[in-house]
């Protein structure tokens, strides 16, 4: 009996709950927002209880005809642009009760009307400010949400890929447009691909959205490069055949891109470069959409893929053939590197354009540890900023990827 009682009162014991993080709510945001903060901690009250204190003083100090006492309406003013409500509301009433103190004279009612007056627009002001707060950081929270599906975080070593990215959305609020990256890993090898949608703005953060979602599902299913590419063009012709049914101005949009393939270890020749053989060296397909080549960076130097470049994503009426495919080899210390037209359409204050195989082949003659894709894409992306003066006036898109440690 003893025991099953222990048993029964055990059982009856609460289990204990997980320790949940809670995201913080617009209100913390906006809080966190302020500027005037020591710590953590928020001074924004300070401003405003300086001009309360301030004002009394001043009007004592200088006394006669020239009395400044009015000017506590500026108390609830100033609170008004830093402060919460709540806070507002306060310096509101304390400005109000230090002018009935202050104010020894009989006609200063109309003053005393101002101060309250001001008091409370003081305070709709204030609410009006956190409300657009509000908005903004909601907007925000949407916008970034957009970016994390369009542009989802790759986990390291991917589908036993080595990688590094960093993209820059020449819209420094959308923080998002037209570029567009992505791996899948697959029971076919591991599809990369990189583009860039023509124009700008929210019609080509769509355009560049369906191809994302074709690609993650053709990429996943498709055994073949040239199939995935094919369902590329297809998914890019019916978006548009789709805006132009809908009255939409995007019948003349496009998309460059490079596919790359990455299967299993293969021993036959490629289409150009060393033979390289042996089990450190794998064949890669390459397919392009009319993108910028990608650059082969090695200890060695630096080399331009020439590649069987194709039309552009969109324009298979042009010309219906399928999209020409090339394969090089790629050995452990090589990394493909793939930029869009952000990077080499970059120009200085002279208009000279960012010249970067010549960049590239430099820092590897300074260090060739730069082969590396964290360090590539870091080199890459401060020798643009440093061209430019940090003002970039499209879309960029800095991407490397070679595999991850040695093959078996």
């Amino acid at each position: 009996m003893r025991m099953r009682t222990r048993m029964r009162t055990r059982m009856r014991l609460p289990m204990p709950m997980p320790r949940v993080r809670r995201e913080p709510d617009l209100v913390e945001l906006v809080e966190r927002q302020q500027l005037l903060r020591v710590r953590g901690r928020s001074i924004a009250w300070l401003p405003p209880l300086v001009v309360l204190c301030a004002v009394p003083l001043l009007d004592w100090a200088t006394g006669g005809d020239f009395r400044v006492i009015s000017w506590l309406v500026l108390v609830p003013g100033i609170a008004a642009a830093v402060c919460q409500v709540w806070t507002t509301g306060v310096f509101a009433g304390l400005a109000m009760f230090l002018y009935v103190l202050g104010d020894d004279s009989r006609t200063g009612l109309p003053d005393f009307i101002l101060v309250a007056l001001g008091g409370l627009l003081s305070v709709l002001a204030c609410t009006v400010r956190l409300r657009g707060q509000e908005r903004m950081l909601h907007m925000r929270a949407v916008v970034e949400t957009t970016r994390r599906i369009l542009l989802r975080r790759l986990p390291p070593d991917v589908g036993g890929l080595d990688h590094a990215e960093v993209y820059l959305a020449a819209d420094s609020q959308a923080r998002v447009g037209g570029d567009f990256y992505d791996i899948q890993p697959s029971p076919h090898g591991t599809r990369v691909v990189i583009g860039d949608v023509q124009g700008k703005g929210i019609t080509a953060v769509e355009a560049a959205s369906v191809l994302l979602g074709t690609f993650r599902e053709a990429a996943y299913h498709e055994p073949g490069a040239e199939v995935v590419a094919e369902r590329l063009e297809t998914r890019m012709v019916r978006h548009l055949r789709y805006c132009a049914h809908i009255g939409r101005d995007d019948a003349e949009r496009f998309a460059t891109a490079v596919l790359l393939d990455f299967p299993e270890l293969r021993s036959e020749r490629t289409d150009w470069g060393p033979d390289l053989t042996g089990p450190d060296t794998v064949t890669v397909g390459v397919i392009n959409f009319g993108h910028e080549p990608p650059l082969l960076v090695s200890p060695d130097g630096v080399r331009l893929l020439p590649l069987r470049d194709g039309l552009p994503l969109g324009l298979s009426e042009l010309d219906p053939r399928p999209h020409p495919s090339s394969t090089v080899r790629l050995a452990p210390d090589e990394t493909l590197l793939l930029v869009t037209d952000g990077v080499t359409e970059a120009r200085d204050g002279g208009g000279a354009f960012f010249p970067l195989r010549e960049y590239v082949a430099g820092a590897l003659a300074a260090d060739p540890r730069a082969t590396e894709p964290d360090t590539l894409v870091r080199l890459v992306h401060e020798g643009v900023l440093a061209h430019t003066g940090g003002h970039l006036d499209d879309d960029t898109t800095i991407f490397a990827v070679r595999r991850a440690g040695r093959a078996h």
